[in-house]
């Protein structure tokens, strides 16, 4: 496969990914200011866009929040940008991307360029922007032969999917003890049904970032995520033939940071987690360069509008 190909169904994944998580996080972070009247908001603000990797400003308000992740196409860590993006990479790719997934690219970037999404409320342009985003990984998941292109998309997805649920993790910490806090990342990640019918009604912090930090069956957990990305690395690297260790830089970075994880001592999951989330987001960062080296050196530069 053309590494110019490769690369753009990696990074069409990983836009999708951000998107959509994009949109759990700044629904996590509005649900908390309803829960918690006490929580400064101009302070959660800040945090949120460090977080997020947005440009560093002195003041923020929740509109400034909306602006810079959700609704201005300027800015590199906002929904509409990273819709553009799988748009974009998208069209670079269109000789493999399917029919069906391009209408569904094209169709979703079409709704909401022009200012669309800041029209619509909060609430409506969130589940307007996940519901498009699921069609889409349905549609590729169903149109796509599961070869070296499909492997590629799922690397990428899988890849932020970690990046982004460690963030979301992350913004636990704004309103640490508090009893929403934990309550609402397990509604970001789309897992408070599935941890309920697992732990029972009782949510304990130690409980919830252990199910979504660990759980092996949640397709949403870093654990689960890591292994997805594991997987089609190792299917991607079927032809080198290694007995012992790995050759691939990337396989190497994800397994080590699973492994951290899972192994860690019963009882402190807690235990430096905004620092332990600091350094997953790292560790995908370089694990993402070392597959556009070993994979992408020879194509064009992409032109990922990311956060950092």
């Amino acid at each position: 496969m053309l590494s110019r190909i490769a690369e753009s169904l990696f990074w069409i994944g990983r836009y999708l990914e951000r998107a959509e998580d994009t949109c759990r996080i700044v629904e996590v972070h509005l649900q908390l200011l309803l829960d918690d009247p006490s929580v400064d908001q101009d302070d959660a603000a800040l945090t949120l866009l460090a977080v997020m990797g947005a440009p560093s400003l002195e003041a923020a308000d929740t509109t400034e929040v909306l602006r810079l992740l959700s609704y201005d196409p300027t800015s590199p860590c906002s929904i509409a940008a990273a819709l553009g993006g799988a748009r974009e990479a998208a069209r670079r790719a269109r000789e493999t991307v399917s029919i069906e997934m391009w209408e569904a690219i094209n169709t979703t970037w079409n709704s909401v360029k022009g200012g669309r999404l800041q029209r619509m409320r909060p609430a409506s342009a969130f589940r307007h922007v996940r519901e498009r985003c699921a069609v889409i990984s349905g549609t590729a998941d169903q149109t796509m032969s599961h070869d070296e292109g499909w492997l590629f998309l799922a690397l990428g997805r899988s890849i932020e999917r970690v990046d982004m649920t460690a963030r979301l993790i992350s913004t636990a910490h704004i309103t640490a003890g508090t009893q929403s806090s934990w309550n609402n990342v397990l509604r970001g990640c789309g897992a408070h049904h599935a941890f309920v019918r697992s732990y029972g009604g009782v949510t304990t912090d130690t409980d919830a970032a252990e199910f979504v930090l660990l759980d092996r069956l949640f397709p949403r957990s870093v654990v689960h995520s890591l292994a997805a990305a594991e997987a089609a690395l190792a299917e991607l690297n079927l032809a080198s033939g290694r007995r012992a260790g790995y050759e691939d830089e990337s396989t190497r970075l994800l397994g080590t940071a699973r492994s951290a994880l899972e192994y860690r001592a019963p009882g402190r999951i807690l235990e430096d987690l905004p620092a332990r989330m600091t350094e997953l987001q790292r560790t995908c960062n370089q694990a993402s360069e070392a597959i556009t080296e070993r994979y992408f050196s020879s194509s064009a530069a992409a032109s990922w509008s990311g956060g950092n």
